[in-house]
């Protein structure tokens, strides 16, 4: 199910709900809503592709670094890429509304791709030409292993750890969106077709 459907599904929910509560007085319509947006009538995927979309959770660089990685992941070749899905919106509203823990994680995977990019280049990544992101990402990509020939020893290797994040990240936004659907052959309908209810008579369900 796309994203859109399932905020729609939240204000097809609401207006049920508010259709079978009884008619309140003005008291408490002054009172603070506890709906969330979505059952308030908001469209998310409206806003994520309105051309005046800021983000809620990450600030500018962080926004503009996501946005050259996950087209350095997920290109655009005979098919729209990450970036034409608008991966970084949708991360950033889930970001927004993660718990701390989970939102840090990101945001400390950003902050190493940044630091491996200064340790080598001396530029933070968004700043680099193609080929030196490309030599960041691909010393990040694979994972460091003991070496059979000299005997050598590797610790932990938390630039790979990092590049998997992120890469989980924006290959989970992308083939949930519509674009990334349809790169896998999904041609807009539902899978299982219109619900449809019981059509036996009352009490004969064999």
């Amino acid at each position: 199910m796309k994203r859109r459907d399932l905020l729609r599904a939240g204000v097809v929910l609401t207006g049920a709900a508010a259709a079978l509560r009884p008619a309140m007085g003005q008291q408490n319509a002054q009172q603070p809503s506890e709906l969330t947006p979505a059952q308030s009538g908001v469209d998310a995927s409206k806003d994520l592709s309105s051309p005046n979309w800021k983000p809620a959770f990450l600030d500018e660089h962080q926004n503009e670094t996501l946005i050259i990685l996950s087209d350095l992941i997920i290109p655009a070749t005979d098919t729209p890429g990450a970036k034409d899905a608008l991966v970084n919106r949708y991360i950033d509203l889930l970001l927004s509304a993660e718990p701390r823990d989970s939102a840090k994680a990101f945001l400390n995977s950003l902050a190493f791709l940044d630091g491996e990019s200064m340790r080598r280049f001396k530029a933070a990544f968004r700043y680099l030409p193609r080929e030196d992101q490309d030599a960041v990402l691909h010393g990040m990509a694979y994972p460091k292993s003991n070496s059979a020939w000299t005997g050598e020893t590797t610790g932990p290797d938390p630039g790979h750890g990092h590049f998997e994040l992120l890469k989980g990240r924006i290959s989970m936004a992308f083939y949930s969106s519509e674009i990334g659907e349809r790169s896998l052959g999904w041609d807009g309908a539902f899978a299982h077709g219109p619900f449809q209810g019981c059509d036996h008579s009352e009490g004969n369900h064999k």
